[in-house]
C-alpha cells in the first residue's frame, strides 16, 4: 500500500480537553500538530486497521481509550511495517501501533510505552501439523514478515529454510500450499484468519518456549520467548510517552483493558501477565531500576 495514502481520522473523543490531563498539561505533550496524535498504521486486523474511515482493532480501541484521556484527536496514516517504525525514527508520525515488540535495538532509537499487552508465542500451521518446540522446526520452511522480530530466530534455526514475506497475507498463503511449513505471526492474528478464512486450513499453535541454554547458544531465539508489545514513539517525546503509559497502566487497574483483549479474542491472563524475565529486559534500559511491569495480577 502507498505511504502516500493517508486517512484523518477526527475521533470525537479529543474535540475537548478532557479525562486525565488539563489544557496546560495536554500543550507539554509533544505532538506534530496541536491537539492531534498523527498515528501510522499497517493493515493488521483484529490489531490494526482503517475501515470505513474508522480506526479498528485492539492496539485501535487501546489507543483511541488513551486518547480520549489525553483530549487528542487522532489522524492516521496507512503503510506497512517498515513504514510504521521509519516514520516514527524520523520523527514524521507521532506514534506507530499495531503488536510491536521491544527490542533493544529499536528503543535505541525511539520511545516504547508501557506494554499495553503481551504476547505468548504463536505459530500458524496448516491442517495437523505440529512443531511443539524449537528442535521439531530443523529442516523445516519457516516464514515471517520483514522486520518482525522472528525473522531473527527463524534465521538461526539449523537446517531451516527461512523465508521473510511483505505480509502475513503471503505468509498465509504459502501455508496452504504447502510451500511453507509454519509461519510465526502475532497470534490475534492467526486467530482471526482462523475465523475469516476457515477453506485454507490455517490455525493457531503454541511453542514452547526456548530453555535459556537454547537461548545461549542461539541468542536470537529469545524472540521465540513471549514477548512485550508497545506503542511506539519518537525519542524526543518523553512527555508523550510518559502520558500514554499512565493511561495504558490505568487500564490494567480499571478492567477496560481486559474487556478489549476479549472483545478480540484474546485470553486476558494470556495477554496481560508479563513472564518473570521481562521485567529486567527494561530495567537500567529504558525503564528505572525498581520499575515493575503493568499486569492484571496486581
Amino acid at each position: 500500500m502507498s505511504l502516500a495514502l493517508t486517512t484523518a481520522l477526527a475521533i470525537g473523543f479529543g474535540a475537548l480537553v478532557s479525562g486525565s490531563l488539563d489544557k496546560a498539561a495536554a500543550q507539554e505533550l509533544e505532538v506534530l500538530k496541536p491537539g492531534t496524535l498523527l498515528v501510522t498504521v499497517q493493515p493488521y486486523m483484529p490489531y490494526t486497521a482503517v475501515d470505513n474511515g474508522k480506526l479498528v482493532g485492539l492496539d485501535s480501541d487501546i489507543l483511541a481509550a488513551v486518547a480520549a484521556k489525553l483530549g487528542l484527536k487522532i489522524e492516521v496514516n496507512v503503510t506497512d511495517f517498515a513504514g510504521m517504525l521509519g516514520s516514527v525514527q524520523s520523527g514524521r508520525a507521532d506514534i506507530t501501533i499495531g503488536g510491536i515488540a521491544w527490542s533493544d535495538a529499536r528503543q535505541k532509537v525511539g520511545l516504547f510505552t508501557d506494554p499495553p499487552y503481551y504476547s505468548p508465542p504463536a505459530m500458524a500451521v496448516h491442517g495437523e501439523a505440529t512443531f511443539p518446540d524449537v528442535s521439531s522446526l530443523e529442516g523445516k520452511s519457516l516464514g515471517t514478515v520483514t522486520g518482525y522480530v522472528w525473522a531473527k530466530s527463524i534465521a538461526q534455526v539449523p537446517g531451516a529454510s527461512p523465508h521473510v514475506y511483505p505480509a502475513a497475507d503471503s505468509v498465509f498463503s504459502d501455508l496452504a500450499s504447502g510451500r511453507l511449513d509454519t509461519g510465526f505471526l502475532d497470534p490475534l492474528l492467526i486467530t482471526y484468519q482462523q475465523q475469516q478464512r476457515p477453506d485454507m486450513k490455517v490455525r493457531i499453535a503454541y511453542l514452547k518456549p526456548p530453555a535459556a541454554e537454547e537461548v545461549a547458544k542461539h541468542p536470537d531465539y529469545k524472540y521465540f520467548q513471549p514477548y512485550m508489545t508497545g506503542f511506539y514513539l519518537p525519542k524526543q517525546s518523553v512527555n508523550l510517552e510518559k502520558a500514554i503509559s499512565k493511561e495504558i497502566d490505568a487500564m490494567y487497574a480499571d478492567g477496560s483493558l481486559a474487556a478489549l483483549v476479549k472483545r478480540w479474542g484474546g485470553d486476558p491472563a494470556q495477554f496481560l501477565t508479563p513472564s518473570p524475565e521481562m521485567t529486567a529486559q527494561r530495567r537500567g534500559v529504558d525503564r528505572p531500576s525498581d520499575w515493575a511491569l503493568p499486569s492484571i495480577g496486581k
